[in-house]
């Protein structure tokens, strides 16, 4: 769908947003934006505003920057953006090549993004709204990964949600740990009873592209190197059962180590998993063009999934270039025996629209 934004013209633009007080003064920026209004195919119109200097509404994944237009001579810059149904995506201001998380929107992601959904955007129960100031708690537990397979060194943490138990590996443990807010919503819903004990890693990457890829060396790694540590940093883990969770490469990767590793591995919880990766993709101008599935496709193919795999797969609703890849894949998978689960979030490519898939879908893989 493509952001449109209006002219300015002689009449205020605000009041169909419900906000009040005359545009520029400060009664009119108490107001929290974004706001909606219903749009006439089922979608929704924002409206963002910016105060002082030029600014662009930079979206993540899910549409190209928004330039804002001056409200005659008020400090006020605005934008109304058409937005489809049910989404929630990540988005920040650029001004003078600078980013800044929106000022009018008390839910921040990490010090210079913001968060926001669509009114018909399912709810995030157990995720605490944070602002960009706050500073998120971390496990008080962590170990110092050095050298090996992968050489260099990584603070790995960890922290037992509800007394600990089976090991769930969160790929991309540092947007885990500093941007969304995982292990104050796993405690949440541990307490809620809405999900088994479990003992959460937090694995940063250093290199995506290179680590997530369909190679070994980072799964020999896990199971030689960081699993032993994990075992002897004092917290109760269940090293007999592992779920990991991967978004984008990482669902890529984590898929991969349950093909390929699944004496390791063999339950997963995959959000947007980049199927169309082959070892070529990534120079290719367009690295979704290529074959559908990738390299994880043409493997299953040749050899059927192993047994006893329990895998979700989650989906924005808003990839439709990443559909066909995923699709082929989950349809794959469910053919050798595995047990799937498959859904679609309320999203783009983007965390703020996973993670409530990814507390359900680990839920579902601990069984």
């Amino acid at each position: 769908m493509t952001p449109t934004v209006p002219a300015s013209g002689t009449e205020s633009p605000f009041a169909a947003f419900g906000l009040t007080g005359a545009p520029g003064t400060d009664a009119f920026w108490t107001a929290a934006t974004p706001a909606y209004a219903p749009d006439g195919d089922r979608g929704w119109v924002a409206l963002f505003r910016w105060r002082g200097a030029p600014a662009v509404v930079d979206f993540e994944s899910w549409s190209d920057p928004v330039p804002l237009v001056r409200w005659r001579d008020t400090d006020c810059w605005y934008a109304e953006v058409r937005m489809p149904a049910r989404l929630r995506v990540t988005y920040r201001f650029l001004v003078d090549g600078a980013a800044y998380a929106d000022p009018s929107n008390p839910v921040g992601v990490g010090g210079d993004r913001s968060v926001t959904a669509t009114p018909d955007a399912p709810p995030q129960p157990y995720w605490p709204v944070l602002g960009t100031d706050d500073i998120l708690p971390l496990p008080r537990t962590r170990v110092r990964w050095t050298g090996g397979r992968l050489g260099g060194r990584r603070t790995v943490r960890i922290h037992p949600v509800g007394g600990g138990g089976p090991v769930v590996l969160l790929l991309d443990g540092d947007d885990w740990l500093h941007l969304h807010p995982a292990m104050a919503a796993f405690d949440a819903a541990a307490d809620a009873g809405e999900m088994p004990p479990a003992t959460l890693v937090f694995l940063p990457c250093k290199n995506r592209s290179a680590e997530f890829g369909c190679r070994p060396e980072l799964w020999e790694a896990v199971r030689d190197e960081l699993l032993p540590l994990v075992a002897e940093s004092g917290v109760p883990a269940d090293l007999d059962r592992l779920v990991v969770a991967g978004q984008s490469l990482g669902g890529l990767s984590a898929v991969y180590a349950a093909l390929e590793f699944p004496e390791l591995v063999s339950r997963v919880a995959c959000q947007s998993g980049s199927f169309w990766w082959t070892p070529e993709a990534e120079r290719l101008p367009d690295p979704l063009g290529g074959p559908v599935g990738g390299a994880v496709a043409a493997r299953l193919r040749e050899r059927p999934a192993p047994p006893g795999l329990r895998i979700a797969f989650d989906l924005g609703e808003h990839e439709p270039r990443m559909r066909p890849h995923c699709e082929l894949v989950e349809s794959l998978v469910a053919q050798a025996g595995a047990t799937v689960r498959t859904s679609r979030s309320a999203a783009g490519h983007d965390r703020a629209g996973w993670r409530q898939a990814l507390l359900r879908d680990v839920a579902w893989a601990l069984g």
